[in-house]
C-alpha cells in the first residue's frame, strides 16, 4: 500500500479490518516460528536498513522540511530528524535485538501437585500489538523488532509528520522480512494520515489487536486511555525529578543533573525538576543552577532558587507539575528527604526519579520509598531506556503497574500459560 492523506470511511474502515485480519494470521504463525528464524530475520532487517540508509534520509528531510515549514518547534524537530548516526543506532539495535534470549518457550515455573499433575508456567506471545506513536520515526524499528522477537505481529501507526520516513524504514523492515521467509504481514505500516485509523486501533480492528502501545505526547497517551476497548501499555507524561542529598557529592550532581536534563530535553526520560537539600544549599545550589543557566537552560524556582541567582524567573504553582520536554526545570529547596519523597509522590508522574548521594542509607530508603516505574541512585534519568536496560530496544516506558512497568522490552511483549500434563487424573 502507498501512504494517503486522507481515504473516504468505508475505504478505510475496510482497510483497517483487512489489516488487522492479516496481522492476526500472521501473529499464529510467528508464535510457532523457531527462534533462529526471527533471528536471521532481525539480522536482515538490520542489513537493509544500513543498505537502504540514503533513501531513509532522503524521505526523512522531506519530512523535516515540511515540519519546519509548518512552525514545528525545536524539540519536535530534534525527535524527528534521522542522521546517519541514528540510522546506524537503528540497525544496530536490530541487531542486538537478534542476540538476545527468545522468551518465548521459557518455563518460568514448574511444579508436581501431589495428585500426579505436572503444571509448567510457560511464556508466549501476546498476539497482536497495536502501536500508535508520534514523530520518532525509529519507534517503527523499534518496535517491529521486539515485536518480531516476542513472537507478535505488530500493526504500526506512525505520526503524520513521520509518515515518509517510517514508510522508508518499514520497507527495510518487511525486506528482511521477505528474505528470513516470514510473513510480510507481520509488521504492517498503516499507510494513511487520516486520523480516523488510530480511532479504529482503540476499537480493537474486530478483535484482532490484543494490546496497544502509544508512545508519544500527552494528548496522544490521554486519547489512547480513555478511547481504547483493548488494554494499554503506557505513560501519560514523564515528570522526572532529580534530588541532590545532603550526602551528595558536588562534582556528581553537577554531572548527572546536566546530563539528566541537557542530553536530549524533548524525551520522557530528561529531567523537569531539580530538588536541593537544603542543608547543601549554601554549597550546592548556586553551583547547580549557574551549571544549568550557562548551559541555555532556563530556570523556575522558588525563592530560595532566585536568590541563587538574579537569571532565575518565578515558579508558578502549575511548573511542579509539567513535562517541558525543553530546556526548562523547575527547581525547588525542600527540608530533608521525607520532604523530597512527598514531593515527588505529590507532583510526580511515576515515571523516573533520581537521588545524588553517598550515604547509604538515605539510597535505600529512596530506592525502596520513591513509587516510580524507575529509581535510580547516582546516576541520570535519561537511563531510562530499553536499551540501556539490556532490553535492545523499547517499544516504550510504562508506568501502571499490572503486567508491564517500566521499559516494555521482549519479555513484557510475551504472556504465560499452563501446560499441565497427568495420566488420566480426574477430579472428584
Amino acid at each position: 500500500m502507498t501512504a494517503t492523506d486522507a481515504t473516504a470511511p468505508d475505504d478505510l474502515d475496510a482497510m483497517m479490518l483487512d489489516i488487522g485480519a492479516r496481522a492476526r494470521a500472521s501473529a499464529r504463525a510467528l508464535a510457532l516460528t523457531p527462534g533462529p528464524r526471527k533471528d536471521e530475520a532481525l539480522k536482515a532487517m538490520a542489513t537493509a536498513v544500513r543498505t537502504e540508509a540514503e533513501a531513509i534520509l532522503t524521505a526523512n528531510a522531506e519530512d523535516v522540511a515540511d515540519a519546519t515549514a509548518g512552525g514545528a518547534d525545536k524539540a519536535f524537530l530534534d525527535r524527528l530528524a534521522l542522521t546517519p548516526e541514528r540510522i546506524e543506532a537503528i540497525a544496530a539495535g536490530l541487531d542486538v535485538v537478534a542476540g538476545l534470549s527468545d522468551p518465548v518457550g521459557s518455563v518460568l515455573a514448574a511444579w508436581t501437585r501431589p495428585n500426579g499433575l505436572m503444571i509448567e508456567r510457560v511464556r508466549v506471545p501476546i498476539g497482536v500489538i497495536g502501536v500508535i506513536y508520534e514523530s520518532r520515526p525509529g519507534v517503527t524499528a523499534d518496535a517491529g523488532a521486539l515485536c518480531i522477537k516476542a513472537g507478535n505481529a505488530a500493526i504500526l501507526r506512525g505520526g503524520s509528520e513521520s509518515l515518509r520516513s517510517a514508510t522508508a524504514i518499514h520497507r527495510a523492515l518487511v525486506r528482511g522480512l521477505n528474505e528470513a521467509g516470514l510473513p510480510a504481514d507481520a509488521i504492517q505500516l498503516v499507510p494513511t494520515r487520516d486520523r480516523a485509523a488510530v480511532g479504529a486501533m482503540l476499537a480493537g480492528l474486530n478483535g484482532a489487536i490484543d494490546v496497544i502501545v502509544p508512545r508519544g505526547g500527552k494528548g496522544l497517551v490521554a486519547r489512547v486511555q480513555a478511547e481504547a476497548r483493548v488494554p494499554v501499555f503506557a505513560h501519560l507524561e514523564g515528570i522526572c525529578h532529580v534530588y541532590v542529598h545532603a550526602g551528595a557529592n558536588l562534582d556528581t550532581a553537577k554531572a548527572v543533573v546536566l546530563n539528566a536534563k541537557m542530553r536530549r530535553t524533548g524525551i520522557c526520560g530528561a529531567a523537569e525538576t531539580l530538588l536541593v537539600d537544603r542543608a547543601v544549599a549554601s554549597t550546592h545550589l548556586q553551583p547547580l543552577v549557574a551549571m544549568l543557566l550557562d548551559a541555555g537552560c532556563a530556570v523556575r524556582g522558588d525563592a530560595a532558587v532566585q536568590a541563587a541567582d538574579r537569571r532565575v524567573t518565578a515558579a508558578a504553582a502549575a511548573d511542579w507539575s509539567t513535562e517541558y520536554l525543553d530546556a526548562i526545570i523547575s527547581a525547588k529547596v525542600v527540608d530533608g528527604i521525607e520532604a523530597a519523597i512527598a514531593h515527588i509522590e505529590r507532583y510526580g508522574s511515576h515515571h523516573t526519579d533520581a537521588i545524588i548521594t553517598e550515604d547509604f542509607t538515605a539510597a535505600e530508603r529512596f530506592l525502596g520509598e520513591v513509587d516510580s516505574a524507575i529509581v535510580l541512585v547516582n546516576a541520570s534519568t535519561q537511563f531510562a531506556d530499553g536499551g540501556e536496560f539490556g532490553f535492545g530496544a523499547e517499544i516504550g516506558i510504562a508506568t501502571g503497574k499490572l503486567h508491564a512497568r517500566g521499559p516494555v522490552g521482549v519479555e513484557q511483549l510475551t504472556s504465560f500459560k499452563y501446560k499441565v500434563r497427568g495420566n488420566g487424573q480426574t477430579r472428584p
